[in-house]
Order: C-alpha cells, then sequence, then structure tokens
C-alpha cells in the first residue's frame, strides 16, 4: 500500500509537470492573440471608414465637376453665344454711364408691373423654351439664367430677382478683366422649395476671341448628393456627412447648414489633416466631449483646388465600442480561461506539495525502542 501512495505521489507530480509546460502557455498565448485580435480589428475598421470617405469624397467631386460641366455645355450652346452676341450689339454706340443710366432704370422698375413686357420677353423667346428644355432633361438644374456682357438678363427658365446681375457678387470673378472665369458659390438652401443648391456661373465666351461676351449661372440642386451620402451605412452607430475647412457642418442627417454647427470629429482631426502621413492613413481613434471612444475616418473631396470657395471634407464616425464588440468577448473568454486554467493548476500543485510532506513526515517518524535482550 504505502509503494502504491508513493507511485500514485509520483504519477500525479509528472502530470503537474507536463500542465505547467502545457496549460501555461497554451492558455498566454491564447490571450496574447485575443489581444492582437482586437488591435487587428480596429485597423481592418480603420481602413473600412478610410475607404467609405474615400469614395465619398470621389463622388462628391464627380459629382460637382459634372454640374459645372452641364452648365458649360450651355455656355458654349450656339444658341446661347449667338443671343448674348446679338444683346450686345445695342451697346456698340453707347457710353458706359448711358448703359448704367437705361440698366438702372429697369432693375428700379423689375419688380413693378411696368416690366412684365420685357419679362415676358425674356421667358417666352426661343432662347428661354431651349434652357426650359434643358431642365427637363437634367431636373438638378433648377433655374438658368443667361446675360450679356454688361449683366442685363437676356433670357431665363424663371423670371431672376434681379434684371441687372452685375449686382452680384460673382460678377467680378466672372468679367475677370474680360478673360472670363468660372464661378461656383458655396453651398445655399431654398427654404421655399426646402432643397439645398449651388449658383454655377459659366461665362460665354465669344468664338476666335475668346473675349468675355455674357454669363450662364444655372442653380443646382445638389440633394441627389446629399441623398447618396446619408445612404451609406457605418454600422448601427456611425455616421457620415460634409464639413468646411473651419470645422463647421455643410450637411449632416438632421443638421441644416443654417445652424453653422462645428464638427468635434474635425477638431479631432484637423492636425492629421495639416500631414501627409495624417492624410495618407486617413483615420484614427479619438476621445469626443462625451469621454467616449470614435473612429474617425476622413477625406479631403480636392474640390478646393478647382472651385476656391468648395472646400469640403467628407468625415465619417463610428462607436468604438461598436467596432470592438465581437473581439471583447472572445477576450473575455480567453481571459476567463487563463484563470480558470491557472486556478485548478495552483490547487493541483497544492495538493502535491501537501501529500508530498506528509510523506516526508511519515518517513521522519522514530520507530518505537525496542526491549534490550536479556543475557543468559
Amino acid at each position: 500500500m504505502p509503494l502504491d501512495s508513493l507511485e500514485l505521489r509520483a504519477s500525479l507530480q509528472r502530470v503537474l509537470r507536463a500542465l505547467i509546460l502545457i496549460l501555461v502557455p497554451l492558455t498566454v498565448f491564447g490571450f496574447y492573440v485575443a489581444l492582437q485580435g482586437d488591435s487587428q480589428i480596429r485597423q481592418m475598421a480603420g481602413e473600412n471608414i478610410r475607404s467609405i470617405t474615400r469614395t465619398a469624397a470621389e463622388f462628391t467631386s464627380e459629382f460637382i465637376g459634372e454640374s459645372v460641366k452641364n452648365v458649360s455645355v450651355i455656355a458654349n450652346n450656339p444658341s446661347v453665344v449667338e443671343a448674348v452676341s446679338s444683346a450686345n450689339h445695342q451697346y456698340m454706340r453707347l457710353s458706359e454711364d448711358s448703359i448704367a443710366s437705361k440698366l438702372g432704370a429697369i432693375e428700379l422698375k423689375w419688380s413693378s408691373p411696368e416690366s412684365d413686357t420685357l419679362a415676358r420677353n425674356i421667358l417666352t423667346s426661343d432662347l428661354a423654351h431651349q434652357l426650359r428644355h434643358l431642365r427637363e432633361l437634367n431636373p438638378n438644374l433648377l433655374k438658368i439664367t443667361v446675360a450679356d456682357t454688361v449683366g442685363a438678363t437676356v433670357a431665363a427658365t424663371d423670371k431672376p430677382s434681379h434684371y441687372f446681375q452685375t449686382d452680384r457678387a460673382n460678377w467680378g470673378v466672372l468679367y475677370s478683366q474680360g478673360q472670363g472665369a468660372l464661378d461656383v458659390a458655396d453651398l445655399r438652401y431654398d427654404e421655399q422649395n426646402r432643397v439645398y443648391y449651388l449658383s454655377i456661373a459659366y461665362p460665354i465666351l465669344q468664338e476666335g476671341t475668346g473675349r468675355f461676351i455674357g454669363a450662364v449661372t444655372a442653380l443646382m440642386d445638389v440633394s441627389p448628393l446629399f441623398a447618396q451620402l446619408n445612404r451609406e451605412q457605418i454600422g448601427s452607430t456611425g455616421r457620415m456627412f460634409l464639413v468646411g475647412d473651419d470645422g463647421t457642418v455643410i450637411e449632416a442627417p438632421g443638421v441644416p447648414p443654417s445652424l453653422k454647427m462645428r464638427s468635434e470629429e474635425y477638431a479631432a482631426i484637423r492636425d492629421s489633416l495639416g500631414n501627409l502621413r495624417g492624410r495618407e492613413t486617413g483615420y484614427l481613434f479619438t476621445r469626443l466631449s462625451k469621454g467616449d471612444s470614435y473612429l474617425v475616418g476622413f477625406a479631403d473631396t480636392g474640390l478646393k483646388d478647382a472651385y476656391a470657395k468648395l472646400r469640403w471634407i467628407v468625415v465619417a464616425s463610428q462607436e468604438d465600442r461598436e467596432i470592438t464588440r465581437p473581439i471583447r468577448n472572445v477576450t473575455a473568454f480567453a481571459l476567463f480561461v487563463m484563470i480558470c486554467s491557472l486556478l485548478m493548476l495552483t490547487l493541483l500543485a497544492a495538493y502535491v506539495f501537501l501529500h508530498r510532506r506528509q510523506r516526508l513526515e511519515d518517513i521522519e517518524t522514530p520507530s518505537e525502542d525496542k526491549p534490550m535482550p536479556i543475557a543468559s
């Protein structure tokens, strides 16, 4: 029986050593892999949100570029060029003061019934019918106005608020010392029709000389662009929006531009936008005002290079806890397994140690004194 007990204790010691050599590295390695998984899932989420914002930025840039192209087609239409050239003939023998006096008198009466006849001619001309037909072909075109070299309205789809177009701040940019230049105004909102639009003014140039002879101004509906951006889903807590380079929210679900709200996310990414490495990375993890951690992706639309007033940046954000929720469960389970394994090994080691100590005490117990033999 003592021999069997000794063999059992020796076997338990070997089992304990084997478990220590196997379980401890495995549990620690499993926990390490779980922690690495957290880093990997964060990286994957970052790359995904970077891809989404870059795609949205490219779509935004293409939408604006296509809108400008549509207006340029109108400005280069032979009928438009001919109508503007014909209108400019009336100024050939007039001085600048005479022209200003004539147009000023019309402008004063423009909102009164006295201008109805002139307005009717502008809205019912052959060119006006062509402009309305173009609008029917492209629903994004809200209003189109054609003006001659001095800014007087030649034709329009709708009666403009002013007959004299040079009152607009962009006319100086359009004229550009007779060379002509494109001008795209920043985003505006039509309260009556509840649409966001851009005012795109394109110069009309004389064929051959390239001299400025007039301009086409079109109001372009950008609601389809915003609808496409809002359609993008980034989990259950993600959202995407446009901001200006000063952090003002241009478009976001439920946030009209008139509020001029500031973006917390932009404040977090501003430094990254200012360096090449940050722009290449395209995302970062940061804490916002409420203390929650967010993944923020961003991409510059690049519009400001061609259209100085459209300094737009696409920004997307998603809660960090939503991203890491699956791996957090795995990490917690790995930690639980490691603790349980170490606890079991500790209990088994204690059992073996106590029984080994008991065996040593049994061995060291002194034997009873035997009676001395009596000499015969």
